[in-house]
Parts: structure tokens; C-alpha cells; sequence
């Protein structure tokens, strides 16, 4: 008998549901006996010992739902260590949890923080195999991460309606994008859009050159512009602030997000008429695109032969188009962020679209 635990934590995103079915059917389809217990909302449900066994009928037909049939929560990896409002020790609950249903894999579907926790519980001794979810694309190791061609798919359809009224009022538009770290969504999403200029946060923007590039687009009797601006873009002047300075700035803010005081600034400068959208979180909803159902098939299927094989301590990546198995202690923690000398925002660049740098 193979036992395995199966769990979906931090944000939501459009295909995790695709992706535990692969990991369910490539199971079911090689192993004769077989239990497999999900665990809900997160880390949440392994803490306090809220699962359920799942059926076979429990996975069909979710291929492209949205969401998880798990649900989901954020336990924060820094605060993994520290007892809960009754002194439980939250670490010792989940291998207790773990060894309770005598678990010989437990499969984790999440971000970076909830694979920081996976790392965690394999430095105690379980048996885990993560996999990268996130919009953001930002979990070092893997090419790609499932749910961002989903999001990227969201966001690049608000900026195509955005377009349409921007160019029937000759206005400026502000798109803000999700990433409050790094600016994969809002560079892929931009760059499919059209936008104008893109703001990201791993390249600090000088407003002077924003007002430039919007009047350069002016002079060219092009009377409209939009900025794709991912909501952790951040201007010179504040990223030279000091990580308390830049917190206390942002609790002290009038404006509900940096895409709001982006608009401020450009009217005060250049009298420009500005309106700003935020998609927010309709970009993490919806069903998950054919790309995203293809790729959590492949890693799911990955994944259950790494359990066959009972290789464990792993997190399944995409590397030039092939599932890997990347130990977890080498990529656990780390950041993948947008090189500002990339090769496509050097293409971007070379047809026109500012960088605000």
C-alpha cells in the first residue's frame, strides 16, 4: 500500500486542480494499491489534522476548474517555528499529522514560501515532492511555473480592453499588474499587449523618462499611451531608500498602490490626463489556459513517477521543455528575478517600449 499526502498552499492560481489530477492519475495508472488523503487549506489542514481520503471520482472532470478543490491557505515560513495563539509547535503538528496516516510522500503545490516549508519538513525527515506554482514565474530552478501563461493570458486581455477607450479619449492608462517582487507577469503580459512603457521592479524608473516616452508618443500624433506596471515597480528616488525608509514611505502613502501615485505624478508633471486599472485578482482566476493544463500534466505525471521511484526531497521543474527532479535544498529560498539585460527587453527596448530607465 502507497500512502500519499497531497496539499495546496499560499495564493490560488488557475491550475492547480490540473496539476494534482496528473500527479492522481499517473498514480492510479502504476501503482495497485493506493490512498491518497488531501489535506485542506494548505499547511493549515496537515497543522490541525483536517484531510479527507480522496477517491478517484474526486479528481475526474477537473482538468480545467480554476482554483483547488483543496483550498488554500498562507502560513508564513517565518512564522513556521513560532507556537500558534495555543502554544501548538506547528512543525512537530505536521509530522505528527504526517506520521499519523503513516504518509510515505507528501506532495506540495505552492510558491515560494510554501516551498520553503517543503524544504523545512524534508530537513525533519519526511518524505516531500514539491511543485512550482505561482503567477509570478519567480521560483528559481524552473524555466516556467504553472498558472503564468493562465495569468499572463488575464493580464494581456485587460490591457486589450484598455486600448480601445484609451485610444477613443486620447488618454493615458495605467494597467497595473500583479509582482510585487518581480516583473515576469507584467513584462510577458506587456510585451503580448503592446503596451508602451513597462515598469517592473527589478528596473527602478526615472519619471522624467515615463514623461518622455509618453511625449515622444505625442510628437508622433499617437494620442494615446499605455503603461503595463507591475505593483511592486518602484521609482530611483525610492529604491535608493533603505528598506525601512522605503516601508515607512509606503505606510505613510495617501495612494492605495504605486500605480496610483505613478498617475499623480505624471499629471502634476506634464498636465496629462491619467486613468488607472487594476485587474487584481481576476488574473490569478478563471480556467486554467491549455498551456498550464498541458504542463500540470507533464509535472504531475513527473511527480508520481518520482514517488514510484521513491525519490523523494525534490521539486519537479520544467528545464528546456523537460521535466527534472531539483533537489529541494539547492533552490528552496532563492529568487528568480527579470535581468534588466535580458535578451527581451533589449528586443523590447529595440521597438520602442521604455523601460521608465
Amino acid at each position: 500500500m502507497k500512502r500519499v499526502g497531497i496539499l495546496t498552499s499560499g495564493g490560488d492560481c488557475q491550475a492547480l486542480n490540473a496539476a494534482m489530477r496528473g500527479v492522481e492519475k499517473g498514480l492510479r495508472e502504476n501503482i495497485d494499491e493506493l490512498e491518497i488523503y488531501g489535506f485542506f487549506d494548505g499547511y493549515k489542514g496537515l497543522i490541525y489534522g483536517n484531510y479527507r481520503l480522496l477517491s478517484h471520482a474526486d479528481f475526474a472532470g477537473i482538468l480545467t476548474r480554476g482554483g483547488t478543490i483543496l483550498g488554500s491557505s498562507r502560513q508564513p515560513f517565518k512564522l513556521m517555528r513560532t507556537p500558534d495563539e495555543n502554544g501548538l509547535d506547528k512543525v512537530e503538528a505536521m509530522k505528527h499529522t504526517y506520521h499519523k496516516l503513516n504518509l510515505d510522500c507528501l506532495v506540495i503545490l505552492g510558491g515560494n514560501g510554501t516551498q520553503k516549508t517543503a524544504n523545512l519538513l524534508r530537513e525533519e525527515g519526511l518524505n516531500v515532492i514539491h511543485l512550482p506554482k505561482t503567477i509570478d514565474n519567480d521560483i528559481y530552478g524552473t524555466d516556467v511555473t504553472f498558472g503564468f501563461q493562465s495569468a499572463i493570458n488575464v493580464a494581456s486581455q485587460a490591457i486589450d480592453c484598455i486600448h480601445t477607450t484609451a485610444a477613443s479619449h486620447n488618454r493615458v492608462f495605467i494597467v497595473e499588474v500583479m509582482g510585487h517582487k518581480v516583473g515576469w507577469l507584467t513584462l510577458y503580459a506587456g510585451v503580448a499587449s503592446g503596451a508602451d512603457i513597462i515598469l517592473l521592479p527589478e528596473i527602478p524608473y526615472d519619471i522624467n523618462k515615463v514623461i518622455e516616452a509618453i511625449n515622444k508618443r505625442t510628437r508622433e500624433g499617437k494620442g494615446f499611451t499605455i503603461l503595463a506596471v507591475a505593483e511592486g515597480a518602484i521609482s530611483k528616488e525610492d529604491a535608493a531608500l533603505s528598506k525601512k525608509e522605503y516601508k515607512k514611505k509606503m505606510e505613510q502613502s495617501k495612494y492605495p498602490s504605486v500605480s496610483y501615485e505613478l498617475a499623480d505624478r505624471i499629471r502634476e508633471i506634464s498636465g496629462t490626463e491619467v486613468r488607472v486599472t487594476v485587474p487584481g485578482h481576476t488574473q490569478r482566476g478563471g480556467s486554467p489556459c491549455p498551456y498550464d493544463r498541458a504542463l500540470c500534466t507533464r509535472l504531475g505525471s513527473a511527480a508520481a513517477r518520482a514517488i514510484v521511484e521513491e525519490d523523494y526531497g525534490c521539486m519537479i521543474a520544467m528545464i528546456n521543455n523537460e521535466t527534472k527532479r531539483v533537489p529541494l535544498g539547492e533552490v528552496a529560498g532563492k529568487l528568480k528575478t527579470v535581468d534588466p539585460n535580458c535578451q527581451m527587453i533589449k528586443e523590447a527596448k529595440y521597438i520602442g517600449i521604455s523601460f521608465g530607465d
